[in-house]
């Protein structure tokens, strides 16, 4: 982990360093789509329209950002159970439309609910009789406004704005204002009109089907109404938990407004930015009963158009000591903004990597997906830990089978405490780690790969190979344990297939790369991050435990601190943290041979700025809809700061074009 003086000084090396921006009109680039497929973001769809005459039509409608796949949905009204229907396009577009017809018939007094693939609730509505004839419509913004029956002919496919009436009856206008999940489960509404409305009969249900509605008053006997411009707040008595939402209906047992949020999106509350027209977001504080403070960050339920930091929770535990980041950069020029899905998920429990060596519960840095079984990922902790992690109710945790604490390990003698920052899964299934230094001995550099079988037994591993790179470092054989500590950071296995077909030019021979070469290296070459000033070495790693070095690549950054060989988008992943403003920089081979930069890409909007060390993306064949897992790494697990819900947690968990 660097420090502050020493990212200081990283930070000048950009100066000069070769930019990204002429690069942008690569084929990488024109072959991302603009706004990939997300199927994690079906907050953001909503019903919008709804008729129960002839066809019974319904139409969908996504107000985010990106574009969600709908395969598999399902839907169901008040007496039928869910049934698959047929969509318009099994896809829909950020800001489109698709539209369908019910499987069963809809009544004049009904609901109808829809449903991802899982059964998970998307949204919900329900009308009393005659409402949904012609149709009825979210009026006064598509996929956000209020209810009301269309006074002309439905527009199924496109925006209601054409059906709506003129007037908004004063009842529309009380909107659901704010929400918390926290065990409080607090709901507040906001009259956003100019008349005092009723609620002596009104009422509200969660997104359990199973659930009756329950009167507003009679969790709030004060709540009986609401003037202009007031609100009133109210507990639920059925419970608001993680992936839940809130339904209002009016006397009429119509839908009034509803919003919905994924697991413990709603803490510390979710807030409606601005009061009571904006989208919702998670705010900073709660704020019931008065103006809402707009402070946080991210699109929450009910159609955010950001993105939104999900999960988290619980205490730090004695010891756990998190540690803020240091040395924040800017982000390299012609930087493009994240491809993949604008939400993320807190993917670990917190204080997840407590060690017997390293109590302070940090230090998660190299991760990397086991390419031969992508439901493993690989993570390597500082203090000289290797964890095999699989995934458990949507979190990353260590595998039980393997070990449940994670195991130490060490230099090929079997002793020191290896600086292990990097790791790779190598063509012969073995994990290579790299380390920058021996944590017994912090001030003197110490570059390795060290090679471990994970079919080892016990709880310490040591080397099967170890390949001493140190010499070709003397910069940060100074006697400062900062300077030893920007040795290798990341390293990342590229296969000798993809090179050779690119057309890489072997540096040591100056013509095209031809494995055959080098008889001892096995199938791929290792690509090593050095933090120090951004660079890739690359290396072959021979049997006999001798190495061949193939040169030095420039990034573009001032730092590395993870690399990957990313098979479907055919490109060499540089990340670095918030040195570089927290971007991943894709490396191709251009025309005359040469691995250079291809085009660089933020992380999502709502990641934390930390030390963002490790990065990983599934394989391809994990791909739905389009996209695939990536994974974060924060070093020091700071979060947000202390009292928010990403504080002690080190992985993070998004999504990433296919």
């Amino acid at each position: 982990m660097p420090s502050s003086s020493s990212r200081k000084r990283l930070a000048s090396v950009v100066a000069g360093a070769l930019t990204v921006s002429s690069l942008l009109i690569s084929g990488l680039v024109a072959a991302q789509p603009a706004a990939a497929a997300d199927p994690a973001g079906f907050q953001n769809v909503r019903i919008n329209e709804v008729t129960s005459s002839n066809n019974d039509t319904v139409e969908l409608y996504n107000a985010g950002s990106a574009s969600v796949g709908i395969s598999g949905w399902k839907m169901s009204d008040d007496s039928f159970s869910q049934q698959s229907f047929t969509p318009s396009s099994t896809t829909i577009a950020a800001g489109g439309f698709v539209t369908f017809n019910s499987p069963k018939g809809l009544g004049d007094a009904d609901k109808l609910v829809i449903y991802t693939a899982d059964g998970t609730v998307v949204d919900r509505v329900d009308w009393a009789s005659g409402k949904a004839k012609p149709a009825m419509a979210r009026c006064g913004g598509d996929g956000s406004g209020a209810w009301v029956t269309t006074t002309t002919a439905a527009t199924f496919g496109s925006a209601n704005a054409g059906g709506c009436p003129a007037s908004i009856p004063a009842a529309s206008k009380v909107r659901i204002n704010e929400v918390t999940s926290d065990g409080a489960d607090t709901v507040e509404l906001y009259n956003g009109g100019t008349s005092a409305v009723s609620l002596s009969s009104w009422k509200y249900v969660d997104n359990d089907t199973t659930h009756s509605a329950v009167t507003v008053s009679s969790s709030s006997p004060s709540a009986t109404g609401i003037p202009a411009g007031g609100r009133v707040t109210f507990n639920s008595t059925i419970g608001l938990g993680g992936n839940d939402s809130v339904f209002l209906l009016d006397g009429s047992g119509n839908t009034v407004d509803s919003v919905t949020w994924a697991a413990n999106g709603a803490t510390p509350s979710d807030e409606r930015c601005a009061d009571g027209t904006g989208w919702f977001q998670t705010s900073a504080t709660a704020t019931f009963g008065s103006a809402n403070s707009c402070s946080g960050s991210g699109g929450g339920g009910g159609g955010g158009q950001t993105g939104q930091l999900l999960g988290g929770g619980g205490s730090l535990t004695s010891g756990c000591t998190p540690e803020a980041p240091s040395g924040t950069g800017s982000t390299p020029s012609g930087t493009l903004a994240w491809p993949g899905g604008l939400d993320v998920t807190i993917a670990d429990d917190v204080c997840a990597f407590t060690t017997s060596t390293g109590t302070e519960g940090r230090d998660v840095s190299g991760l990397a997906f086991d390419p031969s079984n992508p439901s493993v990922l690989w993570a390597a902790k500082n203090k000289n830990w290797l964890y095999k992690l699989v995934k458990s109710n949507g979190k990353w945790i260590p595998d039980s089978s393997w070990s449940a604490t994670g195991k130490q390990i060490r230099f090929s003698n079997g002793s020191g405490q290896p600086d292990s920052e990097g790791l790779t899964v190598g063509a012969n299934g073995h994990i290579y780690v790299t380390s920058e230094r021996d944590n017994a001995n912090n001030t003197v550099p110490k570059d390795t790969i060290m090679e471990f079988d994970p079919a080892a037994t016990g709880s310490t591993l040591t080397p099967v190979h170890q390949w001493d790179m140190t010499a070709q470092f003397p910069q940060l054989n100074t006697g400062s344990k900062d300077d030893a500590n920007l040795g290798f950071e990341g390293v990342g296995y590229v296969p000798d297939s993809w090179l050779t077909a690119n057309g890489w030019v072997d540096p040591l021979t100056g013509s095209a790369y031809n494995p055959a070469n080098y008889p001892l290296h096995g199938s791929g070459l290792f690509f090593a991050g050095l933090e120090w000033d951004g660079s890739l070495h690359v290396y072959g790693l021979n049997s006999d435990g001798t190495f061949i070095t193939f040169g030095t690549i420039a990034t573009g950054k001032a730092s590395v601190m993870d690399v990957t060989y990313d098979a479907g988008t055919q490109r060499i992943i540089a990340t670095c943290d918030n040195t570089c403003g927290e971007t991943h920089t894709l490396m191709k081979v251009n025309a005359s041979g040469a691995i250079v930069p291809d085009v660089t890409y933020t992380n999502p909007a709502v990641m934390p700025v930390d030390n963002l060390e490790g990065f990983a993306v599934a394989p391809t064949s994990t791909c739905v809809s389009g996209l695939r897992e990536a994974v974060w790494s924060d070093d020091g697990i700071y979060g947000f700061g202390s009292g928010t819900s990403s504080y002690g947690h080190a992985l993070y968990s998004g999504t990433f074009p296919c």
